[in-house]
């Protein structure tokens, strides 16, 4: 009955797949533009450059452009992060807009992106940057929760972050959404509005920060007298694989999970779900909770077609079977460190009932 059910393979689509996306080439500009500072910021941790005039930054990164147009490596995608780009003052906008301009003409750059904050955007700006060979404006959202955004002294609130992310699409730009799941008076329940809500916005891409309490930030004042408990890292890795997972389906890229790690960053790390590997444990998790459905979804169909088949017993599906699996997951598949390999055991999945292959979507069959 097994073999009438799976004449070959029953197949299904992989949950994502390479986009083809640009490597991008940061240019970090920390605390230009800002005229506050968050609670949870510290940004001269997190791209390990400290504070200095836009021309300063310019400069550096343009002479690692030199080096690598010399080398003869290819184009990359300009990428304007830290501060607030869309609020710096008119002469270092300029600058910012004739550089990546220059690395254009050079051939050197593709085009640019910046990360901005949701309340500083109008169109005429949005027209500017589009202008100027600008693709994408990534939107420092956090939350769409009104409580959250006050509590960490955001200064906008969620209607002006969904404002200002259709205001982004209307221009004709790309847009990228950034959630920090756990931050100040954002429990999970409000975390799953923000993903739901980000998903109704349909962004090109989205990046998940899980909130950190990082030494010099006003967060680590509230964590050290208890007014601020950061999320435990277990609870986070489920949350953000469910989160992973709803994008992937949805074909919305995460193009990051966790903030990118400059030398020493972590001695800085107080408090907080981090770990040097969690866009691994996130990519595993996700892609296991992806399987175990589509387990239980043909267990189900099965069960219809046999009573026999449901009363067998090998795994979860009831019969003898074997997974054929994309290629591309043979590193995260069993998860960092194996810790999926109990869970995939009690789906029926042991080693020995998993190969790869290289086309891009999964298969079951009899054996």
């Amino acid at each position: 009955m097994w073999s009438d059910f799976f004449r070959e393979k029953l197949f299904f689509p992989s949950p994502r797949k390479d986009t083809g996306r640009r490597r991008l080439f940061p240019v970090f500009l920390p605390f230009s533009g800002c005229v506050q500072r968050c609670l949870f910021c510290a940004q001269e941790l997190q791209t390990g450059r400290a504070a200095a005039s836009v021309h300063r930054h310019l400069e550096a990164a343009a002479a690692l452009l030199s080096a690598r147009r010399e080398r003869g490596l290819p184009a990359l995608e300009l990428a304007f992060f830290g501060g607030t780009f869309t609020a710096l003052p008119p002469e270092d906008m300029s600058a910012c807009l004739a550089f990546a301009a220059h690395w254009r003409k050079k051939g050197a750059a593709l085009a640019f992106r910046c990360s901005t904050r949701p309340d500083c955007l109008d169109p005429a700006l949005l027209a500017v940057l589009k202008d100027s060979g600008c693709e994408t404006v990534e939107l420092g959202v956090q939350s769409f929760c009104d409580a959250a955004l006050a509590a960490s002294r955001r200064g906008y609130t969620g209607e002006q972050a969904e404002k200002a992310c259709r205001m982004v699409r209307e221009s004709g730009l790309r847009l990228g959404v950034q959630l920090m799941p756990g931050m100040p008076g954002l429990d999970e329940a409000a975390a799953w509005r923000d993903v739901e809500l980000t998903l109704a916005l349909t962004p090109d891409c989205v990046r998940l920060y899980p909130c950190l309490v990082l030494a010099g930030s006003a967060l680590a004042d509230l964590w050290r007298v208890g007014d601020y408990q950061p999320w435990e890292l277990p609870a986070t890795v489920e949350f953000l694989a469910k989160s992973r997972l709803r994008f992937d389906l949805a074909g919305i890229p995460v193009i990051r999970t966790g903030l990118a790690e400059e030398p020493g960053f972590a001695e800085h790390i107080l408090a907080g779900p981090h770990h040097p590997a969690l866009g691994d444990m996130v990519s595993g998790r996700a892609l296991y909770l992806y399987l175990s459905e589509k387990m239980r979804e043909v267990s189900a169909t099965l069960g219809e077609r046999s009573e026999k088949i449901r009363e067998c017993s090998a795994g979860s599906l009831g019969v003898p079977f074997r997974l054929f699996v994309p290629r591309r997951f043979q590193g995260t598949f069993w998860g960092h460190g194996a810790t999926l390999v109990a869970d995939y055991a009690a789906l029926g999945l042991s080693r020995d009932r998993v190969a790869w292959w290289d086309e891009d979507r999964f298969a079951l069959s009899a054996e």
